[in-house]
């Protein structure tokens, strides 16, 4: 009896918190990029990113409310180069149409800040020291985004009924990278890779550079998007009139300006770099599944695999329909889905001792 009275009590150490809500958020607020970059698409697709020629960061979030407030967003309207050139005689009825895809792509930026922003405040003490800096860096970048997507909409509101696709190419590909970063991190805190995958770890760098594929094939879609570039050559594909390639490249001096400004040398270069990326990615499934993977990583092949290769399909499909609005949208998710794969894949596969 005395021993048990000498006994002192032993203190329990203090839990560590669980990491999977703040996964479950990361998650959460990269699907909401997602469905961002498919209404951006939309609001170019139906031309509606010059509608809203203000730039208003909290008063812009509510619409007209009543006939007063829509008279003078449309008025403001009728002074843009895009009602003078391209929409001259547009009836009110019409200008709310393009109006409320503009708006709900800018309210649904808004609200991302909101979802990542609250949060973490609410999750920063839970947030390991060593991994604060990228969450802070991904805010940054979401600010920045706000910024971009002004300086866009600016450049087509100055001369020309349309925006430099430039920075229409600047706007989506940061919010790409915003995307991949918030699922990598999701993936990092709370998803433990595959084990039993070291035998894969000589395909990390290969599969990077199947990542710096899919973002360069994104990047020539941007310019090809921006420059409407998608409408040539529906009725003759795959061939561009007579030829696989496009005369008109042949007539830009200097000769590299084509590929970068010359319509049907702008889309001509995204297929065949679409084309490239799908060799590429098909070489890395078949590189992997002999190696007998892990099944997540044999599914995230397989997945792969046939992601690709619908991606190439909604591709041709998007010409072949002169950019058919689902269509076109449809294929902006689907370079989503492939490089959050393509992200998800590097995850699993463990770091080769030698890489740095």
């Amino acid at each position: 009896m005395a021993r048990m009275a000498d006994k002192k009590p032993v203190k329990k150490e203090k839990a560590e918190p669980s990491l999977k809500p703040v996964a479950a958020w990361l998650f959460f607020c990269a699907g909401a990029v997602f469905v961002m970059a498919v209404i951006g698409a939309i609001t170019r697709l139906t031309e509606s990113g010059l509608s809203i020629v203000r730039w208003e960061p909290l008063a812009g979030a509510l619409p007209p409310l009543d006939a007063e407030g829509w008279n003078k967003a449309f008025a403001a309207y009728k002074e843009s180069p895009q009602y003078l050139k391209v929409n001259s005689g547009m009836e009110l009825e019409a200008f709310k149409k393009i109006f409320f895809w503009e708006w709900i792509h800018r309210l649904w930026g808004r609200l991302i800040g909101v979802f990542y922003a609250l949060p973490l405040v609410f999750f920063w003490a839970r947030i390991p020291r060593e991994r604060r800096a990228a969450f802070l860096g991904i805010l940054g970048l979401g600010a920045l985004q706000g910024f971009i997507g002004w300086w866009m909409v600016k450049s087509g509101l100055v001369n020309e009924p349309a925006v430099s696709h430039y920075r229409l190419a600047a706007h989506l590909m940061l919010a790409v990278v915003i995307y991949a970063c918030l699922f990598r991190l999701a993936l990092v805190i709370g998803l433990r890779p595959s084990r039993d995958a070291s035998k894969l770890s000589g395909l990390r760098k290969f599969t990077k550079a199947c990542i710096g594929a899919v973002l360069l094939t994104m990047t020539w879609g941007a310019f090809t998007a921006g420059l409407d570039a998608g409408l040539l050559y529906g009725d003759t594909f795959p061939f561009m009139g007579a030829n696989l390639w496009p005369s008109e490249m042949w007539q830009v001096q200097p000769f590299w300006k084509a590929f970068f400004a010359e319509h049907a040398t702008v889309q001509f270069t995204h297929r065949v770099l679409a084309v490239l990326t799908f060799i590429k990615i098909m070489v890395l499934v078949k590189r992997g599944l002999p190696f007998n993977p892990p099944a997540r990583i044999r599914k995230l092949l397989i997945a792969l695999a046939l992601t690709v290769t619908a991606q190439v399909g909604l591709g041709v499909a998007t010409v072949m329909t002169h950019v058919h609005i689902h269509v076109a949208a449809t294929h902006q998710a689907g370079a989503l889905t492939l490089l959050a794969l393509l992200v998800w894949l590097l995850h699993e596969i463990p770091q080769a001792w030698k890489e740095g």
